[in-house]
């Protein structure tokens, strides 16, 4: 069975810290993920550099973004090009389906965040054509700002005729993998698979705590705010740490 976290954000959204070679590094040498996906907000600036890096590092890498549609964040999975913000569900979801891509509803009914309602997911899939794209729900999000709804998400989320997924909505890189979707397989397009047929396993972790908020997740994005981010120099060398302005063809978000 294969392990995959499906939304990672890099230093190509505005509230991360990582680099997208220090994801890489990170999950090659502590976690057990087959594949990620690199999720930035309404952007896919750090795709190109994920999938050159990738093999590299023995890691699949689908690309996506998290798109802000008028409706809530929705998880733009096997894409090539961005999808504009801002448009209803419907039109998102079929723009992603142009693109033979799929969606995921990213952490519905969350606090302090623009997510999908219920009520939303399933207006939009009786739409012709969406829920033919619109094939998973993020059950459990390992965010700190989303754990305590977690259980109530994941019930409602059990009524859907979606696949379940639990992906840790990492900014920081403790987190990547905290929490998971186990499918059938190894590969990208295995996962694929799992979740067009809906046979996706959440697999939940603790997330992020409200110590590690303190500790790791303030002082890594204050470390962004001055220049500075984890950064891997290759699958042989430790992560260390490197002036953004430095990296190659970055643009901060």
């Amino acid at each position: 069975m294969g392990l995959a976290d499906l939304h990672v954000h890099s230093l190509h959204s505005y509230d991360a810290t990582a680099t997208v070679s220090a994801i890489l590094k990170h999950v090659a040498d502590q976690t057990d993920l087959d594949v990620i996906a690199i999720t930035d907000h309404d952007s896919m600036d750090g795709v190109r550099e994920a999938l050159s890096l990738a093999p590299r590092y023995g890691v699949e890498v689908i690309p996506g973004m998290e798109l802000s549609t008028a409706d809530g964040h929705l998880l733009a999975l096997y894409i090539d090009h961005p999808i504009p913000a801002g448009l209803p569900l419907e039109e998102s979801v079929l723009r992603v389906r142009a693109q033979g891509g799929l969606c995921i509803a990213a952490h519905p009914t969350a606090w302090g965040t623009e997510s999908l309602s219920f009520e939303k997911i399933r207006q939009a899939l009786e739409v012709p054509g969406v829920a033919g794209c619109l094939v998973g729900v993020e059950a459990y999000n390992g965010g700190l700002v989303y754990t305590r709804e977690n259980l109530s998400v994941a019930r409602r989320s059990a009524q859907l005729p979606l696949a379940q997924t639990a992906n840790s909505d990492a900014h920081v890189l403790i987190t990547i993998g905290s929490c998971a979707t186990q499918f059938e397989g190894r590969s990208a397009a295995d996962l694929r698979r799992a979740l067009v047929n809906h046979q996706t396993v959440p697999m939940v972790g603790e997330g992020l705590t409200g110590l590690q908020v303190i500790t790791s997740y303030i002082p890594q994005y204050l470390l962004r705010k001055m220049g500075w981010a984890p950064y891997s120099a290759g699958p042989d060398a430790p992560i260390s740490y490197a002036r953004i302005s430095r990296l190659p063809s970055f643009q901060p978000a």
